[in-house]
């Protein structure tokens, strides 16, 4: 039975103990009607042009996990950015991990979206923004039908979150092949600011596919930094979908860092629906042998005065494959609009590839846009001027390497989670850096 079938046999099982009187049961069922027409998406796609999930859909992957895993705080330790104090919502085959997570309802509600969906004080907030700006694709539509758990957080009106929230989710193996589907909302605020840190991490040698969506919602006048740490093991593959909207003079930060897994598709879409609004999408992504990562972002500037900054830098080795498809789309009433869109890559083996379309769609005429992309290796001269100066081969290529994509680090405003990354990119590069952030 291909996966598609099984899948949507699975949901048959599931609905069975569903609610009706739930408040997102239609929505389900119409969710999965829309999977059943459209399916998962292939190269025909002119976005999945470059990306092919055929090597990854061929595993018989269970839905549900027949057994719940224990974890103790020592097996997931490393994995967490435990320098600092955090709430921590981690899930554990998909199912939430109490004994190793930290909730709370103190005047903001950083908790499961299992509750979020039931208890009916949640309600209104699902009502006015669960799956109301995700894209009704296939892998949308799949992870809605089977939403189940995932996190929700809710920040209230004029608050600052006092410390990090990290969202985790492990897989660790009982299975023999593992699909997950974990489903965030985040609604922040007027006059609000949260910082999220969100990984995915597989414990097993199995394969692991995770199928996330996350929506974000951002008030007037909130400010969001959200950062994505990708650095699974090679039997792991996740796509990721992350949708924002933002309203006037919010702020809205996501930075992804793609160091390791199989497959890595990230779906990075952000809507600008006031004035006065900066987004920022930032990325650097070090892979190898024939790991394959592909960026799709888009930027809708939809009213005047507003900013966008992208800056995404890869480094490919061996036979790895980079794919960025960056979109920005300026509509006639967005006069005044500041976008500002690069994507600048290091071929550090003649073997890797990189596939590159940044794209302007601009119907305003007054208006300051600009995007670029770079593909190149590394400067030859740089290389002999470090060595001349007595440094390796390998640690000059290194310093140059992490000179490449250290701009992006800068903009990381949380010290653990920038000194993190740093070692990441050094172990990546295979160097001892010698210094800090």
């Amino acid at each position: 039975m291909e996966l598609k079938d099984k899948l949507i046999t699975s949901f048959l099982a599931f609905e069975e103990d569903l609610d009706p009187d739930n408040g997102i049961y239609d929505l389900r069922n119409e969710a999965i009607k829309n999977f059943e027409n459209i399916g998962f998406p292939n190269r025909k796609n002119e976005d999945w042009k470059y990306t092919s999930l055929n090597s990854i859909l061929k595993h018989d992957y269970s839905v549900f996990p027949k057994k719940e895993d224990v974890l103790e705080y020592r097996d997931i330790k490393k994995y967490l950015i435990h320098d600092i104090d955090t709430y921590d919502l981690v899930f554990i085959d998909g199912i939430f991990s109490s004994h190793l997570s930290q909730t709370t309802h103190d005047k903001i509600d950083v908790c499961l979206m299992s509750s979020a969906l039931t208890k009916p004080k949640y309600k209104p907030v699902i009502e006015n923004y669960f799956n109301k700006i995700a894209p009704k694709s296939g892998l949308n539509s799949l992870n809605t039908a089977f939403a189940r758990e995932g996190a929700f957080i809710h920040i209230h009106k004029n608050l600052q979150v006092d410390k990090p929230i990290q969202i985790i989710n492990f897989a660790t193996g009982n299975e023999t092949s593992l699909l997950l589907q974990p489903r965030n909302l985040v609604v922040v605020d007027e006059n609000s600011h949260v910082q999220i840190i969100e990984r995915n991490q597989s414990l097993t040698d199995h394969p692991v596919l995770t199928n996330s969506v996350t929506e974000i919602f951002a008030d007037r006048r909130a400010i969001v930094d959200y950062y994505k740490i990708q650095n699974d093991k090679l039997s792991a593959s996740l796509i990721d979908n992350t949708y924002i909207e933002q309203k006037s003079e919010s702020n809205v930060s996501v930075h992804t860092f793609s160091f390791g897994g199989n497959l890595t598709r990230n779906n990075l879409h952000f809507y600008q629906r006031g004035e006065r609004i900066d987004s920022t999408l930032k990325g650097v992504t070090i892979i190898e042998g024939k790991q394959h990562v592909d960026h799709n972002t888009l930027v809708h500037h939809i009213e005047p005065n507003c900013e966008s900054h992208q800056d995404y830098k890869g480094i490919f080795d061996d036979k790895s494959t980079g794919v960025f498809n960056g979109k920005v789309v300026v509509e006639k009433e967005a006069q005044k609009t500041n976008a500002y869109q690069a994507n600048n890559n290091i071929l550090a083996d003649d073997n890797a590839t990189i596939n590159s379309k940044p794209q302007l769609e601009i119907f305003a005429d007054d208006v300051r846009c600009s995007h670029g992309c770079t593909i190149g290796q590394l400067d030859k001269e740089a290389l002999f001027y470090l060595q001349s100066r007595g440094i390796p081969l390998k640690e000059a290529r290194g310093l140059l390497m992490y000179a490449f994509a250290n701009n992006v680090l800068e903009s990381v405003k949380i010290p653990e989670v920038k000194k993190r990354i740093n070692k990441l990119i050094a172990t990546k590069l295979e160097v001892e850096l010698g210094f800090n952030l």
